[in-house]
């Protein structure tokens, strides 16, 4: 699309003036009006992001603009370091500190610099010219001067706003979806990296536990109150708690680590990392599954998103249906003066013909493309109702099941671990029975951990599934058979 632009042809001793009527129009005036937009454009999106992310992520997002604040957010950040460090903790560093965010800050920035410049008008371009004719003795001097701008954008230019701030719009939702992700995943990898870590501690306690049941079992084996198949038995037991306590300590640095990375701490804030013993405990009750359900649609910003692009295409289809006829037009004012001559006034009008190009084909892609937004809104409409019900679904099954575990299944293996020693103070009982039902109440143990994690797994999902956009869960896969079971189920 060519733009049409108001200019002088270029013959030599030109002077050109612009023309009454747009003389009048205050087009610098809006030019300069639009040049202050810029900050305060990336400033409102920045605010409104911060919002967001304090009313629904319970902490706010803080752009490091300055030494002072970066020095400031550091010192912040060390502060929260010296105690054993929460979730709400870990997603404040994400949102307040971490370098990735930062970054998608200023990103998000530039991205909105960019739509403020595309709104402006171009700036009057400015042509100086001068020619010598010499010959018969004489020398003549013709000079030209130009100044010229695009008409098309002056009449476009209501279309141009609209369009930068639909593209504000979708920076901002684009952003705030950045940061709730970010925030997400920081709380995630504060629950992998807490669970993780109660593992390991309970896996250095059932290490010391199949030990001790070893070494029993080799005394007793060496009196002859223990068979060689016995001895075997809580030998290997033992040789699995060292391997599982392997796994444990791998597992706990992993998580440890991704943790490190989400929240964008340097080598000395690493080492300082502490984390809490446990995971919280489990909420008094799950969320209403109505309310989760109604809330869903209304808020996510990935569907909110996929509107305002929707609006935007609209907008273009409409302005593709009036350039697709007129897509170039010059005006041009013209006043040649030379020496010993009269000056002479006239305009020069430049319009293509719609000859060998109609516009048409431009109208169709135009058509089709609006077509293809409505129906992939429509498409990611269906798509967020059915992740909410998802969501909902995975929460509410890792909330049961935790609780399952905590209420049901531990105090049942502890009851049993009790009425199990007082039979075998009173020789109702071998070690090896008590032995084996110890094994049975780690396994429990281990299935409720991994239990009360996949439950805050399931909340973080499900709070970014409402707000922004999907996230990994835990993943309800049916539990293995506990290596205290499989042993039982041996005997």
């Amino acid at each position: 699309m060519r733009p049409i632009t108001l200019s002088t042809p270029r013959p030599a001793g030109v002077s050109s003036r612009l023309p009454g009527p747009l003389r009048h129009f205050t087009l610098v005036a809006l030019a300069v009006a639009l040049a202050g937009c810029a900050s305060t454009a990336v400033q409102d999106n920045f605010n409104e992001v911060q919002g967001l992310s304090r009313k629904h992520l319970g902490a706010e997002v803080k752009w490091l603009t300055s030494d002072e604040a970066r020095r400031q957010a550091n010192a912040e950040t060390d502060a929260l370091l010296a105690k054993p460090l929460g979730g709400d903790d870990a997603v404040r560093i994400a949102l307040a500190y971490s370098p990735a965010l930062q970054a998608m800050l200023y990103e998000s920035a530039a991205q909105t610099a960019q739509a403020t410049q595309s709104a402006r008008l171009p700036n009057p371009v400015f042509e100086f010219e001068r020619m010598v004719r010499s010959g018969g003795g004489e020398r003549e001097v013709e000079i030209g001067r130009l100044i010229s701008f695009s008409v098309l954008d002056l009449i476009l230019l209501p279309s141009r706003l609209r369009r930068a701030d639909d593209t504000y719009q979708a920076n901002r939702l684009s952003l705030a979806g950045k940061v709730v992700q970010a925030a997400t995943e920081a709380r995630q990898a504060w629950v992998q990296a807490v669970a993780a870590q109660q593992s390991l501690q309970y896996a250095e306690q059932v290490k010391k536990a199949a030990d001790a049941s070893a070494e029993l079992a080799r005394r007793m084996h060496a009196v002859g109150n223990f068979s060689k198949l016995q001895r075997a038995r809580e030998q290997a037991f033992s040789a699995e708690a060292v391997a599982q306590l392997a796994r444990a300590r791998q597992a706990a640095v992993a998580s440890r680590e991704a943790l490190v990375r989400a929240l964008g701490l340097n080598d000395q804030q690493a080492a300082a990392l502490k984390l809490p013993d446990r995971l919280p405990d489990l909420p008094a009750a799950p969320r209403d599954e109505t309310s989760v359900l109604q809330a869903g649609l209304d808020q996510r910003l990935d569907v909110r998103l996929a509107r305002a692009s929707l609006d935007v295409t609209a907008r273009e289809q409409g302005l593709t249906r009036i350039t697709s006829f007129v897509n170039g037009m010059e005006i041009g004012i013209a006043r040649n003066s030379e020496s010993g001559e009269p000056p002479q006034k006239g305009f020069v009008v430049e319009l293509p013909l719609p000859i060998f190009d109609f516009g048409d084909s431009g109208r169709t892609r135009a058509q089709a493309t609006y077509m293809s937004a409505v129906q992939r809104t429509a498409a990611l409409a269906v798509t967020a109702s059915s992740q909410v019900r998802e969501g909902y679904g995975a929460y509410r099954t890792a909330y049961d099941l935790a609780r399952h575990y905590r209420d049901e299944i531990v105090p049942l293996r502890k009851t049993i671990s009790e009425e199990n020693l007082l039979r075998y103070n009173g020789m109702f009982i071998g070690v090896f029975e008590l032995l084996a039902d110890a094994r049975e109440q780690i396994g429990s143990v281990i299935q409720a951990i991994d239990a009360q994690r996949d439950f805050w797994l399931a909340d973080a999902a499900l709070q970014a599934t409402l707000i922004g956009r999907p996230t990994g869960g835990p993943a309800m896969e049916a539990a293995a058979p506990t290596a205290g079971a499989k042993a039982g189920a041996a005997h």
